[in-house]
């Protein structure tokens, strides 16, 4: 079993130790990370936020709304794939008869 390489990541002036897997999950992280400061810090001068605990819940809720919206959008797309896709079928069905 390989051993877990021990990083630190910064968020929000805190730091956090974390194990992962190999140097991709590592690199994750980092871009992760830092993501969010920069959110972090666009929130803290455009908006008049006091409580880091109310800039990382925006931070939170925009990162998962993306997600989020994501998902819907592929499912949407998905359903539109598989509709003409089966129209396709009926006509090519239909010039084989």
């Amino acid at each position: 079993m390989a051993e877990k390489l021990k990083i630190n990541v910064v968020i929000a002036g805190r730091t956090y130790p974390l194990s992962v897997n190999n140097t991709n999950e590592e690199e994750g992280m980092r871009k992760a990370a830092n993501s969010i400061n920069k959110l972090i810090s666009l929130y803290e001068q455009n908006y008049a936020v006091s409580d880091k605990q109310d800039v990382l819940a925006m931070c939170a809720l925009q990162f998962a709304s993306k997600l989020e919206i994501s998902a819907i959008d592929k499912d949407s797309t998905s359903i539109e794939a598989i509709e003409k896709l089966n129209e396709l079928t009926k006509l090519v069905n239909t010039h084989l008869k």
